[in-house]
């Protein structure tokens, strides 16, 4: 009886280990080992704080109550973002400050205009965000009686951005 208690215990263990190794090795829902870090093609998700230079807070992924879901190497972010969690392993945190340049750019002041407007076409005041046929959004800055002076500018463009950015989750690609 011990002997058989002793071969199906064996067996238990050979299967619970052969199940243990196969899990979770389909690429694309790995989770990677403790403290890898992340890289181009995983899916991350990120907690987040941004800040502008003034102390003024813009966005917050605690307050929205759900991480930020990106995939490294896609562009789905701004570049300095992207940068800053790449490398980084579940339960880092890091505090960056981006430039411009690697955030929504400078301010274009070409991206201003004046454009034509009658009030047939809708009302409008100073403010209001309005799509372009380009699908961009712009704010109306000034309207005149027969134009608006419209800014297609990001509202974050010419500003240095600061993360405070904590890890949750990486996922392999």
């Amino acid at each position: 009886m011990s002997r058989l208690f002793a071969i199906v215990s064996i067996a238990v263990v050979l299967v619970l280990a052969s199940c243990s190794s196969e899990s979770g090795s389909a690429e694309g829902d790995a989770a990677p080992e403790a403290g890898a870090p992340a890289r181009d093609g995983d899916t991350v998700d990120v907690h987040y704080i941004g800040t502008l230079d003034d102390g003024e807070q813009f966005d917050s992924s605690y307050e929205r109550g759900a991480p930020l879901t990106l995939t490294l190497g896609t562009g789905g972010v701004i570049p300095g973002f992207e940068h800053a969690v790449r490398g980084l392993g579940v339960g880092e945190r890091v505090t960056v400050r981006i430039e411009p340049a690697e955030a929504y750019g400078e301010r274009d002041e070409s991206r201003v205009v004046e454009v034509p407007y009658a009030p047939s076409q809708g009302d409008v005041a100073v403010g209001d965000i309005v799509t372009l046929n380009t699908g961009e959004q712009a704010e109306v800055l000034e309207v005149r009686s027969e134009t608006v002076v419209l800014d297609a500018n990001h509202p974050l463009a010419g500003q240095a951005l600061t993360f405070e950015i904590e890890v949750v989750s990486i996922t392999r690609g």
